[in-house]
């Protein structure tokens, strides 16, 4: 692989996660931010999945970090959850991009779980209010919404 593709791949991961971010900052009325999934895990998932060199658990932790900063909330609380689902990720990225587009849909959703499972884990631990079962909704949602991911940003890349 030549430079100019690694430093294009680099580029292309960090602009996707980057507007991912921005996506979770869009206000909502209170009824449909619920429904938001976590666009930047759906990213980071996505990333460490199919191109596991370029997207790892670096973006992973890094664009946590930018969650926690962005969103007021524990520093580091989104960071470690962000890694441990960008090494899941990459742990299994073989193993998930042989299986078809419905099982993977149930991959992301056990990823999802994990990640909102460790969340509200870390918030009961440090003292903050823990929610309602509407906390898991955007897990499904986000499971249901991995075609739609795959499909736009897998014509941002090709598959090496």
């Amino acid at each position: 692989m030549s430079l100019r593709k690694t430093r294009d791949s680099y580029l292309l991961v960090y602009g996707t996660v980057f507007i991912a971010l921005l996506l979770m900052l869009v206000p909502l009325p209170r009824f449909l931010s619920v429904l938001r999934p976590s666009f930047v895990a759906l990213a980071i998932l996505y990333w460490s999945t199919m191109s596991p060199r370029s997207g790892g658990i670096l973006v992973g932790f890094l664009a946590g970090l930018m969650l926690d900063l962005l969103q007021g909330s524990l520093l580091g609380e989104h960071a470690l959850a962000m890694s441990l689902l960008a090494y899941l990720a990459v742990r299994l990225h073989l193993m998930t991009r042989a299986k078809p587009i419905f099982e993977q849909g149930l991959l992301v959703l056990i990823s999802l779980l994990l990640y909102e499972g460790l969340i509200w884990a870390i918030d009961g631990w440090s003292g903050h209010p823990l929610n309602s079962w509407l906390r898991w909704l955007p897990c499904f949602i986000g499971a249901a919404s991995w075609p739609v991911v795959v499909g736009l940003l897998g014509r941002l890349h090709s598959p090496r």
